[in-house]
């Protein structure tokens, strides 16, 4: 047994392991960087450094063929924790070596919180506009929301995962059951017209759906385009089918409304929402540009932000490389639309933003005393050499 874990321990504290983890690294880096033209910056991470595995589908079956960004990470992290505990000793000649180290350490770790629970969101404001909530980037939801309370909408979301699936779905607050019929990852939308010889019948049987089509299109990977996706869902209460909706994610696509069990409702398609307790208000967009071209110089938004109790109403202005950071979000000025009418913010959630800049601070730290220490030395031994020739 004993021989057994120090087996464990050779092979966790060997430095050949370091030089393949860090091949291994360098493979996967470079791949990575060639395949972001297919896929784009974020697919590329979560495939090849989000991931235990890097995966290939043959047909309809994933088959990992080269280890991804957490394992190598995972194995690096522990090769490096090993090593230092049993081949570096704690001492004032090593704590150069001892603070580098842990600055590396905490840099894995850091980077493993990061893409664990980093969150990303945008929230889009047209000037005198006013928000309590941010839009997901690539996630979206299906919205069933009671609009019967002229004060007060209760919401139902359910996530885009389950609409995929097309199983039925029974929520406790619903009264009725939500089928998805039909689901496009990424769709167009198109005008129908039922008198036109030739047009396709649709799976619709109310609501937009009877004068709109939807086409489903190719994936895309694109950093700058998103996706849309649609469904064709049916609402089935107790005596029986209330209809098969069209709904898209489209921004342009409405919400449809429609009445059941003596309550108001609406169902849409969205991207998936992050509420506040506060909200902001765009007072004012500013775009400049270089003089005589159309190239962007600065774009700045001023904002008020307001919580519900009036603890905070102060107004705020955010623009490039100074973002404002509230309640554990960091909103960055990230682009503008609509004639330099609305601005789009970009909101982060990263708990351990922190954590890299604390790991350069301390293997910067730690090589400065490493240099300084056999610098010392040198110059001693030189000194010495100096003394004993004389």
């Amino acid at each position: 047994m004993n021989a057994l874990i120090l087996q464990f321990r050779d092979f966790f504290v060997s430095l050949k392991l370091t030089i393949v983890l860090l091949a291994l690294s360098i493979i996967l880096v470079f791949v990575a960087t060639v395949d972001q033209v297919n896929l784009g910056i974020w697919a590329v991470q979560q495939k090849y450094f989000h991931s235990l595995f890097v995966l290939w589908r043959v047909g309809d079956v994933p088959i990992p063929v080269f280890p991804g960004g957490y394992l190598i990470g995972g194995f690096l992290l522990t090769n490096l924790i090993c090593a230092q505990a049993y081949r570096f000793k704690l001492s004032a000649k090593k704590s150069g070596i001892w603070l580098t180290h842990i600055g590396f350490i905490i840099l894995l770790v850091g980077e493993l919180f990061t893409g664990v629970l980093q969150e990303e969101f945008a929230l889009r404001l047209d000037e005198g506009q006013t928000r309590n909530y941010s839009e997901s980037y690539r996630s979206n939801e299906l919205a069933v929301i009671d609009t019967t309370d002229p004060k007060f909408d209760e919401v139902v979301v359910i996530p885009e995962k389950f609409v995929a699936r097309g199983e039925p779905i029974q929520q406790p607050k619903l009264p009725f059951r939500v089928v998805p019929k039909i689901y496009y990852p990424n769709a167009a939308l198109a005008a129908r017209d039922a008198n036109v010889p030739g047009t396709p019948p649709t799976p619709a049987t109310t609501g937009i759906g009877l004068q709109a089509t939807s086409t489903p299109l190719k994936i895309t990977y694109k950093q700058d385009e998103r996706n849309t996706p649609a469904a064709y869902v049916e609402l089935v209460g107790s005596e029986g089918s209330l209809g098969t909706w069209l709904v898209s994610a489209d921004p342009r696509f409405p919400p449809q409304s429609f009445d059941y069990a003596g309550r108001s409702w609406k169902i849409a398609f969205r991207f998936e929402r992050s509420y506040k307790p506060y909200s902001l208000t765009l007072i004012d967009f500013s775009h400049d540009r270089y003089a005589g071209t159309e190239i962007p110089k600065n774009f700045s938004s001023r904002i008020r932000l307001n919580t519900p109790d009036g603890v905070d109403d102060r107004e705020v202005l955010i623009y490039m490389n100074n973002p404002l950071r509230y309640a554990g979000l960091t909103f960055y000025q990230a682009g503008f639309e609509n004639d330099d009418k609305t601005t789009i913010l970009q909101v982060v959630r990263n708990p351990s933003w922190q954590m890299p800049y604390i790991a350069c601070t301390l293997m910067t730290l730690g090589l400065l005393i490493q240099f300084s220490i056999h610098l010392v030395a040198f110059i001693s031994r030189r000194r010495l050499i100096a003394t004993v020739a004389a």
